[in-house]
């Protein structure tokens, strides 16, 4: 896996890197990758997200300098800005790992075991995506239409 780490990109720069990785990946299967950066303030709006999703009108948001985007991922509403790691894997699931929910899952507890190295108790909430502590979650885990490439992981600052 070759993993960069971008420093802070714009949303809709990742998200170019992002689609071209994915022809790579699906293309060649030789490589995958993990995109490592921070996003200045942006939502991403979900699949299931309603229209009230996010409250501020569009001139508040401008003049915040946030940005909005809707995203083909499931889940509703996630915010994104300066200090969250954001990672993005671009992997291929096939042949042998196209259970997308066990692979999710294995991020979870990647996530819960490496927060422990650092002395933070974490777990999963049942019927929920993602990895939390006692003060909240700590981890949102996005994933993506076409989710045999592509598996979004927030790390929430």
């Amino acid at each position: 896996m070759e993993v960069r780490t971008l420093g802070r990109v714009a949303y809709s720069d990742a998200l170019a890197l992002q689609k071209q990785l994915e022809g790579d990946v699906i293309a060649s299967r030789l490589n995958d990758y993990l995109l490592l950066l921070e996003h200045q303030h942006t939502f991403t709006i979900g699949r299931r997200s309603k229209t009230d999703g996010v409250l501020a009108t569009a001139e508040m948001l401008r003049k915040l300098g946030v940005e909005v985007f809707e995203t083909n991922r499931g889940g509703k509403v996630t915010y994104h800005g300066i200090g969250q790691i954001v990672g993005y894997p671009i992997i291929s699931l096939s042949p042998d790992r196209e259970d997308v929910h066990r692979y999710v899952r294995d991020i979870e507890e990647v996530l819960i075991r490496t927060m422990a190295d650092f002395g933070i108790e974490a777990f999963r909430i049942e019927g929920l995506t993602g990895v939390h502590t006692a003060e909240g979650k700590v981890a949102a885990i996005g994933v993506h239409e076409r989710a045999v490439e592509r598996i979004v992981l927030h790390l929430l600052g």
